[in-house]
């Protein structure tokens, strides 16, 4: 979650997203914890889902309402691109750069389509992760690192990405054992 300590408003932390892309399918996942300092707020949240007709994975980290209106642009985007989730993640960047009240949105994605999958940060970038992997929000280090850990001893993408999860919420307090998943074939 992106946490601006000179904002006024609670501190909200208390999200893990992974996604991990096999030969076969792509497999995203998200804890379930939304936390306010010390307090667990929620345990269940859904931050993954499916976009685009359901073609496309998509999850976040980050404030939620803000979230919602990144998903709500970028399928705006994809309806203009349709299959296109590279163009439509740039185009979304480029607003999101130059719009003044998009700029002061608080969230990432992590979006994945059968060939495809991208983090758009929240500076507005679009990045290609260099490894079948890649994670965000407070658990996102852990998760990444043991599904790196994991990646040439497990081939199937939702059972790598369930082991790494549950590593990451050993080990992260913002992080539950609460997964929501979503599976694309590829």
């Amino acid at each position: 979650m992106i946490n601006d300590k000179s904002s006024p408003g609670p501190n909200w932390h208390g999200t893990t997203i992974l996604a991990v892309r096999t030969d076969k399918h792509v497999a995203m996942l998200s804890d379930g914890q939304v936390s306010m300092g010390q307090t667990v707020m929620k345990g269940n949240a859904r931050k993954v889902r499916r976009i685009g007709g359901g073609n496309i994975l998509g999850g976040f980290a980050g404030a939620t309402a803000d979230a919602f209106t990144l998903f709500e642009r970028l399928e705006q985007k994809l309806e203009r691109f349709p299959g296109q989730l590279q163009r439509a993640a740039v185009e979304l960047a480029k607003e999101w750069r130059t719009e003044r009240h998009l700029q002061k949105l608080e969230a990432m994605l992590i979006v994945a389509d059968k060939d495809t999958t991208l983090v758009i940060t929240g500076a507005g970038d679009v990045l290609e992760p260099e490894y079948p992997v890649v994670a965000v929000g407070s658990g996102g280090n852990y998760a990444l690192s043991a599904a790196r850990a994991l990646i040439d001893y497990e081939k199937d993408a939702e059972t790598l990405a369930r082991k790494a999860m549950e590593i990451a919420a050993d080990i992260c307090v913002y992080t539950n054992a609460h997964f929501t998943v979503e599976v694309l074939d590829v």
